[in-house]
């Protein structure tokens, strides 16, 4: 074995240039590799978490009618007397915080610029608005006693152009069906860091908005936070009632994993194309070795040696340049997921977010052991794979005919 890797170094460094590209292209592969599982795995975490902190919560209480994609403000759509129910689920020690949200459609207009945005009611002082209170960007965070008061999102400010202490006009759907209007001055402007929530969501408190919707004593939901979030199942199945739909942050965010599934679909795609390169460089590099070798396989095979130590020898170099190229591809890749783990990947979100599915501003790289060693074996057995066609035609040539064809 020893003297097989004495021989590969030796026939790698003929052409050093050419040996180490190779060895690089599988460094580069194996990098991209780690750089692309790492995206997808920062991408899902911020999708999932921004969508529990914000939108689903671990779990939430509904009207056994409520359906949030019509945004329904019907008495018989709504959690009646929302206080005595989120007594109820205070009392078990896996809740950390439960707090009512009454949701609304509106319109926001400043000057000539109008706007649909979702109004949603929130009691200020719970921690669960914590979120909301520390990114808060500009101005003062609404207080339960505000009549007169909203807080809107960076992006739709400065999308209107709208300051502190300016007054905006909002109109909002009410539980008969009708439409009210008023003045409403933009008390604080927040950013939680990401804009196709930012942009659409206005906050006041909930009993100014139980007052403007007619829905005095009313919520849309209980929404709930969890000391533990892997006991939602549990906690969702103490709470069963034939008065109200439990659901929990798996159920309400199937979407995410629908396309957490696609994603991966189309990384493997890349990933095959990724090491079909990476293939066929080292395919090449071996090829070109075994026909500028041509006459020193045939002397060898003249003399005696076997092809399968000839075969041997060049599946020794090509594990060489596999793994030269897996510990530089670790090294680079490990550069890269670090940089874009501490200062993130800025992406443009664009219309994500509407239908239950919101991603931060910016993705932060995360990858796993498990990701690392799968991607690195997977490129160490492509490289030697890639090998077997130049190792199988060094091994069948025939001495005479290999000696004869350099002659020529």
């Amino acid at each position: 074995m020893s003297q097989l890797l004495k021989m590969a170094f030796r026939d790698l460094g003929r052409n050093k240039r050419r040996s180490i590209l190779s060895a690089l292209a599988v460094s580069m592969g194996a990098a991209l590799l780690l750089l692309f599982a790492s995206v997808l795995r920062g991408e899902i975490q911020s999708a999932i978490q921004p969508t529990i902190q914000l939108q689903t919560g671990h779990l939430q209480v509904r009207a056994v009618s409520y359906n949030e994609n019509k945004i329904s403000l019907k008495w018989e759509d709504l959690v009646a007397n929302p206080d005595q129910v989120i007594a109820q689920i205070q009392s078990l020690p896996q809740v950390a915080v439960a707090t009512p949200r009454l949701v609304a459609s509106g319109i926001v207009t400043a000057g000539e610029d109008s706007r649909g945005v979702q109004v949603i009611g929130i009691d200020p002082a719970s921690e669960a608005n914590q979120v909301f209170r520390q990114g808060l960007i500009a101005g003062q965070f609404i207080t339960p006693d505000d009549r007169d008061s909203i807080v809107v999102g960076k992006p739709l400010a400065d999308k209107f152009d709208i300051q502190v202490g300016e007054k905006v006009n909002l109109l909002v759907n009410t539980s008969n069906g009708n439409v009210d209007e008023q003045l409403f001055t933009v008390k604080g402007i927040y950013s939680t860091n990401t804009t196709t929530y930012d942009e659409n969501t206005v906050f006041m408190p909930l009993a100014k908005a139980q007052t403007i919707t007619g829905t005095e004593n009313h919520a849309s939901t209980i929404f709930i936070l969890l000391k533990d979030q892997t006991q939602a199942d549990a906690v969702a199945a103490a709470l069963q009632s034939p008065d109200y739909q439990v659901l929990t942050w798996q159920k309400m965010t199937e979407v995410i994993s629908q396309t957490e599934d696609l994603a991966n679909s189309f990384m493997y795609i890349f990933y095959l194309i990724i090491l079909g390169i990476t293939a066929t460089v080292v395919t090449n590099t071996l090829v070109m070795s075994v026909f500028e070798r041509t006459r020193e396989i045939g002397i060898l095979l003249a003399i005696g040696m076997k092809g399968y130590r000839i075969m041997a020898q060049f599946l020794t170099e090509a594990a060489v340049l596999a793994t030269g190229g897996v510990v530089g591809g670790l090294i680079i890749g490990g550069l890269l997921v670090g940089y874009f783990a501490v200062y993130g990947l800025p992406i443009n979100v664009g219309a994500m977010g509407i239908s239950g599915y919101l991603i931060r501003n910016i993705i932060y790289t995360q990858l796993t052991i498990k990701d690392t060693i799968i991607l690195t074996v997977l490129t160490y057995i492509v490289t030697l794979i890639a090998s077997l066609y130049p190792a199988v035609l060094a091994a069948r040539m025939e001495p005479v005919e290999a000696l004869h064809g350099i002659g020529d």
